[in-house]
């Protein structure tokens, strides 16, 4: 099984959409889709508005999407293809409550794509791509921990000017993901060659 993991140093720079347009490309992977949310301070992490997520009987909340045409960031999924598309809600802090229900999910998958930082802390994803966008100088904590670990930074912004000035990521493969798409050629070129090194490498 392949996972890959899309993260990004802020809300609303197009990381939603990076996993409905691989889900897309790739389509022989039979994805399953999760989108990590966590909650709290009465604000969304997600999308930094009046929290929707949090639900009344417990701090966690893992659903599956069914309905392509909801209008959900999970829809998206479904409706780009995935086999099916997992919603984990947390509160902030307490993903690990959630990660047993993650794993056993990720086990009944042939394949996986998790929008989110947070989960690195609990696994080791075959592919980390981050998503930074030159114009939003917002920066999440969780981005930066696990900047060092990803493995191709993806642009998406027109902006051209390259604030993110880092030692870390000097070298870092790098994609131009440009909206409305946030997709090219050359980053799902990638993604197929990285899963198909990983899966030679389990073989030998």
């Amino acid at each position: 099984m392949a996972v890959i993991v899309v993260g990004g140093h802020s809300r609303n720079i197009g990381k939603t959409s990076v996993v409905a347009g691989l889900i897309a490309a790739l389509p022989e992977f039979h994805w399953t889709a999760f989108k990590i949310t966590q909650y709290g301070h009465g604000f969304c992490t997600a999308d930094g508005k009046p929290c929707q997520c949090q639900t009344a009987d417990s701090c966690v909340s893992v659903t599956a999407e069914r309905d392509p045409a909801s209008g959900t960031d999970t829809s998206r999924f479904l409706t780009a293809g995935a086999a099916r598309s997992i919603w984990v809600r947390t509160r902030i802090g307490m993903l690990s409550d959630a990660m047993p229900r993650i794993e056993k999910e990720l086990a009944a998958s042939e394949n996986a794509i998790i929008e989110s930082n947070s989960v690195l802390e609990f696994l080791r994803p075959d592919l980390y791509l981050t998503v930074l966008d030159p114009a939003v100088t917002d920066f999440k904590d969780s981005a930066r921990r696990f900047l060092d670990r990803a493995d191709a930074m993806l642009i998406s912004s027109t902006n051209n000017e390259d604030v993110f000035r880092d030692a870390t990521i000097a070298n870092m493969p790098t994609f131009r993901i440009p909206p409305p798409g946030y997709m090219s050629d050359d980053l799902v070129e990638f993604v197929r060659s990285r899963l198909a090194q990983a899966s030679s490498a389990l073989k030998t």
